[in-house]
């Protein structure tokens, strides 16, 4: 079986639920019978990027976890957390797992320690060799930045101060004709009242950083939770997940939603991006159901999943309390089973922060309120004893009717005494029950 020859590029989510299915369709390319992924497909984790963290070992666990339990591959680690000054036969061994292996799977950490680590290496080559003779590769996060013509040093700028500047790339990408500085995170938005789209940068930053590119480049953003499926063989580059894609020219950008279909021969040709771009500012980008260019098939419908556990328990929150209201024990209760799921499926998610421990927040509040419903009852009150109270208000009303008003009084004194209050009307005797 010939290997397909696939780079994807994702923005963010590489180990969260948002991106499955893709890693899922990609691994199927990989697999000459559907259904039996495992028993065939050889893959690793390029585990560099984050090497120098001292959690190291526990984020290759976790990628690991991930691809045997929602895409149903093994995963070897490739152990090059450190190339140079590095054991010589230890580098050799990771680089071995890389040349095996059809799927190569790199992700989040530092853009620039990387690149340091694989720059003087044999890296770069087992990853052209890849790109020219085939198997599927996914770089995302810092992994991501790392592949163009220059590389964002996120740490650098946003973290330490450094006035804008480019980093070194890899330049992988050059292998394939596309000339572009990749930028994942693009639409980042956890920086609230500041800017910080584009990995951070901000609007003004990149502005200033486009003018150092190389007159053949431009800038390839990549939205969190997003991928972008560049088919080397069928010449395609298809956008999935839950965000878009942006082709960047000197200011100037499109912005392309999960489902479309790119021609690869225009993203390998400047000039091109740029006409396809069409004159679209960055601030005001080209919407999803506007007419698309020549080269972009229409966007299909597109599976979005939640982005982050926080989105997830929030809903959860919201569904418990509408099922809890409507006293609808069944659902509270398939509620809170679906974020108990949902914690495990992100517990994977490199990125995740104090998500995990507010959802466990939500769910226990969640058994809370469940118990506490239990010991007073779903049930409308008036529902489980309205039987009883009509009966007694039946035998009253006998009883008036008779003059046996002392029996009357008698049933609506008991009824009183245990919260029914009657109100007798024209119409007939009425009843609640008192709060």
């Amino acid at each position: 079986m010939s290997i397909p020859r696939v780079l994807t590029l994702m923005g963010s989510g590489e180990t969260a639920p948002t991106m499955v299915s893709t890693h899922r369709r990609l691994a199927a390319r990989l697999e000459p019978s559907p259904g039996r992924v495992r028993a065939n497909v050889t893959a690793a984790v390029l585990d560099t990027p984050y090497g120098f963290q001292e959690n190291a070992p526990e984020l290759a666990e976790r990628a690991v976890a991930y691809f045997a339990e929602s895409i149903d591959v093994d995963l070897a680690v490739a152990g090059l957390t450190r190339i140079i000054d590095a054991d010589g036969l230890a580098v050799e061994r990771g680089l071995e797992i890389l040349r095996r292996s059809d799927y190569l799977f790199a992700g989040p950490g530092s853009p620039t320690y990387a690149v340091e680590q694989w720059r003087d290496s044999a890296v770069p080559a087992v990853l052209r060799s890849k790109l020219d003779r085939g198997g599927v590769m996914v770089f995302a996060s810092a992994a991501a930045l790392t592949i163009g013509v220059a590389t964002v040093p996120v740490y650098e700028i946003y973290k330490c101060g450094h006035e804008p500047f480019w980093a070194d790339g890899l330049d992988l990408l050059s292998a394939i004709g596309i000339d572009a500085a990749v930028i994942p995170h693009y639409d980042n938005a956890e920086g609230g009242h500041h800017d910080t789209r584009f990995c951070y940068l901000g609007e003004r930053r990149l502005i200033a950083m486009e003018a150092m590119l190389p007159d053949r480049a431009w800038v390839l953003g990549i939205d969190e939770h997003t991928g972008l499926v560049i088919d080397i063989d069928a010449g395609s580059a298809e956008v999935t997940g839950n965000g878009g894609v942006t082709l960047r020219v000197d200011g100037q950008s499109r912005h392309h939603p999960s489902g479309t279909v790119m021609d690869l021969a225009m993203l390998t040709d400047r000039d091109a991006v740029a006409r396809a771009i069409g004159g679209t500012s960055a601030s005001s980008p080209q919407s999803a159901d506007s007419d698309p260019s020549p080269e972009v098939a229409s966007p299909a419908t597109a599976e979005v999943v939640a982005t982050s556990l926080a989105e997830e328990a929030d809903r959860a929150d919201a569904a418990f309390t509408a099922a809890l209201t409507a006293g609808d024990a069944a659902t509270a209760t398939g509620v809170m089973l679906s974020l108990e799921q949902a914690i495990w499926a992100w517990s994977a998610d490199t990125l995740q922060s104090d998500e995990t421990d507010r959802a466990r927040q939500v769910l226990r509040s969640m058994v809370t309120r469940l118990g506490d419903a239990a010991v007073g009852g779903l049930a409308d009150p008036r529902s489980v004893v309205g039987p009883l109270v009509e009966t007694l208000l039946e035998l009253r009303a006998s009883a008036r009717t008779e003059r046996r008003f002392e029996t009357s009084d008698l049933i609506r004194d008991r009824l009183d005494a245990n919260g029914v209050e009657v109100r007798d009307t024209a119409d007939g005797a009425e009843w609640d029950l008192r709060a």
